[in-house]
């Protein structure tokens, strides 16, 4: 597919988006959409990248596996916007922060003596309703994170 074979040219060449977006006078987004095949380039834009490459255009476009004399080695094109294990921990992360602070502020509001006796059994300072607050907070900013990090 063309989408795979810009992906695999780009990375080959050792090209980010941005950097081959601006060698073909395009926007990093352009590029983004072709390698994720929601669109495909107009011909000038092919030409383009065939030059950028250094390939003919057939050699871009055509649609069979690469020959194993030159180009088995390069790496496998898996879709960019594919979820890492990584993203799926920190949405659960999130989602279970979430969930444990409403029902404590449930608990909090519905029976308000068992959050005394999580205060009353707290050693630290700090009272015990307030320290599963801030670790129910500090889950969801940890998968906040885990969801946003950008390799």
């Amino acid at each position: 597919m063309l989408s795979e074979k810009i992906y695999s040219l780009r990375r080959k060449n050792g090209l980010s988006q941005e950097q081959l977006a601006e060698k073909i006078g395009v926007s990093r987004q352009a590029i983004s959409k072709w390698e994720g095949g929601l669109s495909t380039p107009e011909l000038e834009k092919l030409r383009a990248l065939s030059e950028c490459f250094q390939i003919t255009i057939d050699e871009l476009t055509e649609n069979r596996a690469d020959s194993a004399s030159g180009r088995a080695d390069q790496e496998k094109w898996t879709p960019p916007h594919r979820e890492t294990g990584e993203s799926r921990l920190g949405i659960c992360l999130c989602i279970t922060g979430a969930v444990c602070l409403i029902l404590f502020g449930a608990l909090t509001v519905m029976s308000p003596s068992s959050v005394d006796r999580i205060n009353e059994s707290s050693m630290i300072t700090l009272n015990g309703a307030g320290m599963l607050v801030i670790f129910f907070v500090l889950l969801m900013i940890l998968g906040m994170m885990m969801i946003l990090r950008r390799k």
